[in-house]
């Protein structure tokens, strides 16, 4: 599995870089106007924007600002033209769908995707929330697709009442058996309550304590790769895989269990992606148990 690094801030992609665990970089307008402004040099966007792509020798995905088909091609041409000169590494962020209205063209992103693919500019096809969105990305020629698994988990869990925050920190990590379980609690009391004379089909709630805890059927982020991976498995799609909006090592891991080709993780993620305390435990034991002897032949 590759690892992206998902920031602006050089600080942090230089040290990820430092650890020879990173693959690429993975941002978007806000993130880059936060690290910019942290900064305490006078450098401008541009001169920021210019020294990632100099840093990092793998793929660095760019965000396209626009919600409209011409705005878009417009700002991925401009933004591909005027950087990926600097180390050929440019990829171009689209989101699946760009409506915010209900009568939006809903495939807007869509034939923006098709028309940059065939121009051969690589593109991350973003905002990624279900795998027929995921199908549909690859069908356009995208080379990457990201679902955001976080923020499917935070949709679910809204559905089932809880809110972040108030309910759960943002960090918070659900396990699917956790969900299924409830879930069974539930229906198990509705089922004893139920009339005996009304038929489950009939019941409106118990039906919908079916599909309480997932998202047409999805049941979680992890899941939604799960499925993705599996679609694209089916019929040989070349796109790969950006495991996103990731809030746990425990998300990780189960990403590289499924087989995910790449995860973009938070910098404090990737940290304690290499900590557990039994290691520092056994680091001290093995300190302590060094022999003089042994410690001169390995300086010497």
């Amino acid at each position: 599995m590759e690892i992206f690094v998902d920031t602006a801030k050089l600080e942090e992609i230089k040290k990820a870089e430092s650890w020879g665990i990173l693959d690429g970089v993975t941002t978007n307008p806000s993130l880059i106007k936060k690290a910019v402004e942290e900064q305490k040099d006078d450098k401008d966007l541009k001169e920021h924007i210019t020294e990632i792509l100099e840093t990092v020798d793998g793929p660095v995905s760019l965000e396209v600002c626009g919600s409209c088909y011409d705005d878009i091609i417009q700002e991925a041409e401009s933004l591909y033209d005027e950087f990926n000169d600097v180390n050929q590494n440019v990829v171009i962020k689209v989101p699946i769908n760009t409506a915010m209205k209900e009568d939006d063209d809903d495939f807007t992103g869509i034939k923006a995707i098709k028309y940059l693919s065939d121009k051969g500019i690589p593109i991350n096809c973003t905002l990624v929330m279900t795998p027929n969105q995921a199908l549909m990305a690859a069908k356009a020629g995208a080379d990457y697709v990201s679902p955001f698994l976080g923020r499917i988990d935070d949709y679910i869990r809204s559905n089932m009442g809880l809110k972040r925050g108030k309910d759960y920190p943002k960090g918070t990590y659900f396990s699917q058996s956790l969900t299924d379980k409830v879930r069974e609690l539930k229906i198990e009391e509705r089922i004893k309550t139920r009339p005996k004379d009304d038929l489950i089909y009939n019941d409106e709630e118990l039906m919908e304590l079916f599909e309480w805890g997932n998202d047409d059927g999805i049941l979680s982020g992890v899941d939604l790769v799960w499925s993705i991976k599996q679609i694209y498995s089916n019929y040989g799609f070349d796109t790969k895989i950006i495991a996103a909006s990731l809030r746990t090592e425990r998300q990780v891991r189960q990403c590289a269990e499924i087989g995910v080709d790449i995860a973009t993780i938070p910098f404090s993620v990737i940290k304690e992606m290499v900590q557990h305390h039994k290691t520092r435990e056994g680091m001290k034991s093995f300190v302590q148990d060094v022999i003089p002897e042994y410690k001169d032949i390995v300086e010497s």
